[in-house]
């Protein structure tokens, strides 16, 4: 579901069919996120360059351990449905993405990882709050300038992103209520619910 009419796939056209086309070919289906951008696939490829420059820079699990925190700072379930899920499949256990969504601090996390979703946290939620202090304790944890201008970089590219999908009505697709086990999946949904099977 969306608020704005989408393109259907069997009647996508031109740059929305090879929209379409290169994310069923990369992803295995259509995501409901792609459809929304089908009314600027320009955009929505300028999006996926520069989310890619951002994630190619980063070790994977930081970017998504960043991306899951100002992904549920955003309240943002499908983002952090999509990324905690990926936590959950390549980094962590079940239970331990649970925790983190629920309280990072709490999770059992390391002290870098705790302040990278700090950070993450705070760029997504308040930008301007960000001190020199909040980067010097990241550097003091042996972070570069160019580590925090990556986390940096994850949460206010996933706020574009989130706040896209949420302001046109964008749910997460309907899979994440059958592949991810209820209390991971349940844990994960943050903002609006997952969209229904498709009739």
């Amino acid at each position: 579901m969306t608020f704005i009419n989408t393109v259907p796939e069997d009647e996508a056209t031109g740059a929305v069919a090879d929209l379409y086309d290169a994310d069923r070919a990369r992803l295995g289906h259509v995501p409901n996120f792609t459809r929304a951008f089908s009314a600027r696939p320009a955009l929505y490829a300028a999006w996926l360059e520069l989310n890619g420059a951002i994630k190619d820079a980063m070790d994977l699990r930081r970017y998504e351990l960043a991306t899951v925190a100002a992904a549920r700072r955003l309240g943002s379930s499908y983002c952090t449905l999509a990324h905690g899920a990926v936590l959950a499949g390549k980094f962590l256990d079940a239970d331990t993405v649970q925790a983190l969504v629920a309280d990072h601090h709490a999770a059992g996390l390391d002290a870098v990882d705790v302040a990278v979703m700090d950070l993450a946290d705070k760029v997504a939620g308040d930008a301007a709050s960000v001190t020199q202090a909040d980067v010097d304790g990241l550097r003091a944890l042996g972070l570069t300038d160019a580590d925090v201008f990556d986390v940096v970089a994850a949460a206010a590219a996933r706020a574009f992103f989130s706040k896209m999908l949420d302001a046109l009505g964008v749910q997460a697709d309907a899979r994440y209520a059958d592949e991810l086990d209820p209390p991971l999946r349940d844990a994960l949904t943050v903002g609006r619910p997952i969209a229904a099977p498709p009739a």
